[in-house]
């Protein structure tokens, strides 16, 4: 595969939400459905969460309630994602099977009263879902309203500590080291007289302290998952049409998941992105919130766009999504009129296929009682309701326009599933006292958030989907790439960063890349491994940071202002003929460059010795990339003014202009464009505003 290579989705865009019209407590389909075709909504999600009502006792189906939900869908020309309901189990089932429930430790079952509490490797489990998804699917593959269908629901939530997952798993380390003595060597087993003379005498992975271990562990539970996914697409497609896509929705942060290798057997990447709203999309403001399965900040919500994008290098479908709030009962923060048209193109400009709310109506009952839908607990269409509405005529007066989509990208930014994996179990940076889970995250969060902050775009690139691309080509189609928090790494990918910067690529590093090995040992090397020499520069010592450290311009260097600190940590760069662009203003840690850089064959190593504020990754791609690709529309915009732009298929650029704020703002045309929605002509020099919490999108002529 290329990283430009066409991948299957959808022809236009797809609008709606994940319909539960079993959910309500009165019959009004037919109201429903009206309603959601006058909000231009053209696809709605089923049947993924309701096996209890597919199957209510043991083997007795009942299949005829869909039926009449998709026969009236298809009468509006809204078309449907039919869902396998496998992640959440009827009671029978769990009563009938206890042990088909997953354990967190050795013993310790998950309770049932939630949903993905199963060890979806369990044979138990895997005949009765394959008996009901066949049923399910026998009764509705064909029918003409389906387009295509998802497989589970946000998989790989758990780690499975049952007794049958553990024998798989020596199983599989029997398969890759062959002996014991190998596993001895490669793990460092000597160390605290962790030596095994035989496979029986692994520990189990609840006590282990070993991060070679844990990796080992980590891979293989994502392998599980992935294993798990496939098997049910396998089964859709002895069903589906050749029209039909097979996908499953992804929450990117759970644990037991690689996503790459995930959606390598399904036609379409989707995911399910949620976000803060408020104040926590005003680009003027930073507010910190976990970072989890929702995130806060405007650069974070073009983050999770560019990871879904990053799966497959495609679109992808967005199958849930913020309508109102969000959470639990004591989070009540609905979007501020024009953030769900905001968020949704955001969304759009970052390779997004299809926007779909989560969901059509607020529930009165259950564990999500207060995730609002398109419509409130009154069911009463209101002002969220207008504003889908709003997005839907607009989408439809887009149509087609944006098949073939591809986001363009200022910096290309390495992801690392397996270096997620070890810093989240041996954390380099610290939060209240403690290791941070998200310290993967914050290390290249910081970078991306610099090149948005930048005015720049950014594309996430799997290292494996690197590897695909080869040397050359990637430094062609991405002359800026990043490196930072790239912790685990094999050989090959050390010469294939070596290549791309002879080969005339910019290569930027940052904290923590290159220092462990494939197996997470820290490699027995001046760091960072094999780069150091390339960059000019090198670190023995490192240092994790209480507060932030100015970082103030070297002479002839970055142009930052006074938001550039250090943040978190710092590696004490030493100087080996590189030129420093940037210096720690502190008695101690000023003893080290900040930043510096090299020319090395065509290319150039640029090290960035810490985890950067804003301000300061700001300032490195501004020198890096002084001309943003989206500035060809009006200049050089700041925030709260973004633009987000890309290729459609027939040639011509489409630009996404946002302002993330309370204040009107002012643009510049600098060439002449056609508005993607009402159709009108601009000329080079016209002036345009943009309102509180706007979004503008245009083609060129």
């Amino acid at each position: 595969m290329t990283l430009s290579q066409p991948l299957h989705h959808p022809s236009g865009l797809l609008f709606g939400v994940a319909y539960y019209p079993e959910y309500h407590l009165t019959h009004r389909l037919t109201e429903d459905l009206d309603l959601m075709h006058s909000a231009g909504i053209n696809v709605i999600r089923v049947g993924e969460s309701v096996w209890s009502t597919w199957e209510p006792r043991d083997g007795e189906f009942d299949l005829a309630w869909l039926a009449p939900v998709l026969d009236a869908a298809h009468e509006r020309g809204i078309q449907v994602i039919l869902g396998t309901p496998t992640y959440a189990i009827p009671p029978w089932l769990q009563t009938a099977h206890p042990e088909i429930a997953a354990e967190r430790r050795p013993g310790e079952k998950i309770p049932w009263g939630a949903r993905q509490e199963v060890d979806y490797t369990n044979p138990a489990f895997l005949f009765h879902a394959e008996r009901v998804i066949r049923a399910v699917l026998g009764r509705y593959a064909g029918h003409p309203a389906i387009i295509g269908y998802q497989v589970d629901n946000e998989p790989g939530l758990e780690l499975f500590h049952n007794h049958g997952v553990f024998v798989r798993f020596v199983r599989s380390l029997k398969a890759q080291y062959g002996d014991v003595e190998t596993l001895n060597r490669e793990w460092g087993l000597t160390y605290w007289s962790h030596r095994i003379g035989d496979w029986s005498e692994l520990w189990r992975p609840h006590g282990n302290t070993f991060p070679q271990y844990d990796l080992a562990w980590r891979r293989f539970q994502a392998e599980l998952t992935t294993n798990f996914i496939s098997w049910q697409a396998g089964l859709v497609a002895e069903y589906s049409r050749p029209d039909q896509f097979v996908t499953t929705c992804l929450q990117y942060p759970r644990r037991a998941l690689d996503d790459q290798k995930l959606f390598e057997n399904l036609n379409i990447g989707a995911g399910n992105p949620y976000y803060g709203m408020q104040e926590h999309l005003n680009a003027a403001r930073k507010l910190d919130q976990p970072n989890y399965w929702t995130t806060t900040g405007v650069a974070r919500l073009f983050r999770q766009a560019d990871r879904m994008y990053s799966s497959k290098q495609s679109r992808y479908l967005v199958t849930e999504t913020n309508a109102q709030s969000i959470g639990t009962g004591d989070q009540n923060f609905p979007p501020y009129p024009g953030q769900l048209k905001q968020s949704a193109y955001a969304l759009v400009s970052r390779g997004a296929a299809m926007i779909e709310y989560w969901h059509w109506h607020t529930l009165p009952y259950g564990a999500e009682t207060y995730w609002g839908g398109v419509l409130p607990h009154s069911l009463k269409p209101g002002r969220v309701y207008a504003e889908v509405a709003d997005i839907g005529a607009e989408f439809k007066q887009l149509g087609k326009t944006l098949d073939g989509y591809e986001p363009d990208a200022d910096v290309a930014i390495l992801w690392s599933n397996p270096s997620r994996f070890a810093m989240q179990f041996m954390p380099p940076l610290h939060s209240k006292g403690k290791g941070d889970d998200e310290s993967y995250e914050r290390i290249v969060d910081a970078f991306h958030r610099g090149v948005i902050g930048g005015g720049g775009q950014a594309r996430i690139l799997h290292v494996s989907q690197a590897h695909e691309s080869g040397a050359a080509e990637l430094a062609r189609a991405f002359p800026i790439l990043v490196g930072a928090g790239l912790y685990i790494t094999s050989d090959q990918d050390l010469q294939l960063l070596r290549d791309y910067v002879r080969l005339g690529g910019h290569l930027i590093v940052g904290p923590r890349t290159a220092y462990a090995d494939d197996e997470a040992r820290a490699r027995v090397a001046v760091a960072p491994d094999t780069l150091s020499g390339l960059a000019g520069s090198w670190y023995e010592e490192y240092s994790n940071l209480e507060a932030p450290v100015r970082v103030i311009s070297a002479p002839g260097g970055l142009d930052l202002d006074e938001t550039a600190y250090a943040e978190a940590w710092i590696d004490g760069l030493q100087l080996d003929g590189a030129d420093v662009l940037a210096q720690y203003d502190h008695p101690r840690f000023g003893d080290f460059p900040a930043v510096t850089t090299q020319q090395h064959g065509h290319g150039r190593i640029t090290m960035v010795g810490c985890v950067p504020t804003t301000g300061l990754a700001r300032g490195i791609f501004r020198w890096a990339a002084p001309t943003a690709v989206a500035e060809e529309l009006a200049g050089d915009l700041h925030l709260p003014l973004y633009a987000s732009s890309g290729q459609v298929s027939d040639g011509r650029r489409a630009w996404f202009i946002f302002n993330w704020g309370w204040d009107k703002q002012e643009i510049t045309l600098s060439l002449p464009v056609l508005d993607a929605v009402s159709g009108t002509s601009y000329e080079a020099g016209t002036n345009l505003s943009l309102g509180a919490w706007s979004t503008r999108t245009f083609l060129s002529r």
